[in-house]
C-alpha cells in the first residue's frame, strides 16, 4: 500500500461544538471565517479539516471525546466543561452524536468500530485508487474517562463505538493525571477490568507516572500513548520518562509524538517556531531508546489548543504530515520503518484491539 498517515489524536468534535469548526471544511475555510473573531486567539489558527486530511493522505484519525473539568477549564468562554460525571457524560454524548452525524452525512467519512471497517477504509488507499476513491476513518478515543459514570457503564460507550479510552486528562475519578500525581483509584482498577473484557485499547497519555506504571503492569489489553513526547524534550509530568517509554515498549505499545512546540522543547519562546527537524529528533530518540521503529507514531493534537503558530516550521495543516516521511528518509530511515512510523504502528494496535465485525 502507498504511504498513508495515522493521526492518533485530534479534538474534532470539541472544535466543532466549541468553535463551530465544521470538519468537512478545510483549515483555510476556517481561517477565513474566523479572521474577524476571537477564535484564533482562543484556539489557535486552524490546522484541521477533511480536505486537508484527504490531500495529506491522513487515512485514519483517532477522534476524541474531550471534556475538561470545570476546575481546569481553559477560559471563561469554555462551555464544554463539567463539575459532575453526569455533565461530562452529556457533553461527551453530544460529541459522539457529532461524529455519527458526520459519517451519516458525508460519504468520505467512516466511523471505524471493527476490523472490517478498518479494512474498508484502507482499501480506498490502495495502489490505483484516486482522490475520488479515498475515504477517512475516524476511531473514537475518549480522552478523560469521567464521562463513564461508573465502570460497568463502559459497555454503553463501547456499543456506541468508543474503542480507545484515556483514563486521565488532569486528575479524574479513575487515576492521577497531568499536574495531579497519584495512583489508580479503586474505580480506575475496576474500569480497567471492564475495558479488558471488551479488549478496548488503553491510552496512557496524561496519566500520572504512578498511575501509568500501575496500568502498564495491570492492564491485559492493548496499550498506546496517543499523544505524548519523551521528557528528554519537555521535562514535565505531561510526558514520558525513559523508564515509562521502556515499559511501553516491553508491552509492544506505541506512542504518538505531539507536534506542539511547547511539548518539543524546554522553555519554548512563543515568539519563535521550532525547526522542522525537532520532529524527527523526537521520533529518532524513541526509536533509539526502543531499539526499533515499531513503537512510535504521530499524535498531532492539532487544534487541541495547538494552532498553526504553535507548531514547527514547515507545517501549515494536517495535510503536511507526509513531510515527516521525507525528513525521515533524509535521516536514513528505511522505507518500511517510515511506513510503520507514519501509520503502520498505530494500525497494528488497532488490529489487535478492534473486534472482527
Amino acid at each position: 500500500m502507498p504511504m498513508i498517515v495515522v493521526d492518533a489524536h485530534e479534538d474534532i468534535a470539541y472544535n466543532a461544538l466549541m468553535f463551530g469548526r465544521d470538519y468537512r471544511q478545510s483549515a483555510l475555510a476556517h481561517r477565513t471565517r474566523e479572521a474577524s473573531t476571537d477564535t484564533p486567539n482562543n484556539a489557535g489558527t486552524a490546522t484541521v479539516g477533511l480536505p486537508d486530511a484527504l490531500l495529506g493522505r491522513v487515512a485514519l484519525t483517532f477522534s476524541t471525546l474531550f471534556v475538561a473539568p470545570r476546575t481546569r477549564q481553559s477560559a471563561p468562554w469554555d462551555g464544554l466543561s463539567y463539575s459532575e460525571p453526569e455533565e461530562a457524560y452529556a457533553i461527551a454524548l453530544r460529541q459522539m452524536d457529532y461524529y455519527e452525524r458526520l459519517a451519516d452525512e458525508h460519504d468520505k467519512i467512516n466511523l471505524v468500530r471493527t476490523q472490517a471497517d478498518l479494512d474498508a477504509v484502507l482499501a480506498t488507499w490502495e495502489d490505483g485508487k484516486t482522490l475520488e476513491d479515498h475515504q477517512i476513518g475516524l476511531v473514537t478515543l475518549m480522552e478523560n474517562a469521567d464521562p463513564i459514570i461508573e465502570p460497568k457503564q463502559f459497555e454503553e460507550w463501547y456499543e456506541r463505538g468508543v474503542r480507545l479510552v484515556g483514563l486521565a486528562w488532569h486528575q479524574t475519578r479513575y487515576c492521577g493525571g497531568t499536574g495531579s500525581p497519584g495512583p489508580l483509584t479503586d474505580l480506575g482498577r475496576e474500569l480497567l477490568d471492564v475495558m479488558a473484557s471488551f479488549n478496548a485499547i488503553l491510552d496512557l497519555s496524561h496519566m500520572a507516572e504512578e498511575s501509568y506504571l500501575e496500568a502498564v503492569d495491570r492492564y491485559e489489553g492493548v496499550i498506546i500513548a496517543s499523544h505524548s513526547n519523551p521528557r528528554r524534550f519537555c521535562n514535565t509530568d505531561r510526558h514520558l520518562s525513559d523508564d515509562m517509554i521502556a515499559r511501553l515498549v516491553e508491552r509492544d505499545g506505541v506512542m504518538g509524538i505531539v507536534l506542539y512546540n511547547q511539548f518539543l522543547t524546554n522553555g519554548w519562546d512563543k515568539r519563535q517556531r521550532l525547526p522542522f527537524s525537532i520532529i524527527t529528533d523526537a521520533i529518532d530518540y524513541v526509536c533509539q531508546l526502543a531499539g526499533s521503529a515499531a513503537h512510535v507514531g504521530i499524535g498531532t493534537d492539532f487544534d487541541g489548543g495547538v494552532g498553526r503558530e504553535s507548531i514547527p516550521e514547515g507545517l501549515d495543516t494536517v495535510g503536511d504530515l507526509l513531510l515527516i516521511a521525507d525528513a525521515l528518509r533524509q535521516k536514513g530511515y528505511a522505507e518500511a520503518d517510515i511506513q510503520a512510523i507514519m501509520g503502520g504502528n498505530m494500525i497494528r494496535k488497532l488490529r489487535q484491539g478492534l473486534p472482527e465485525d
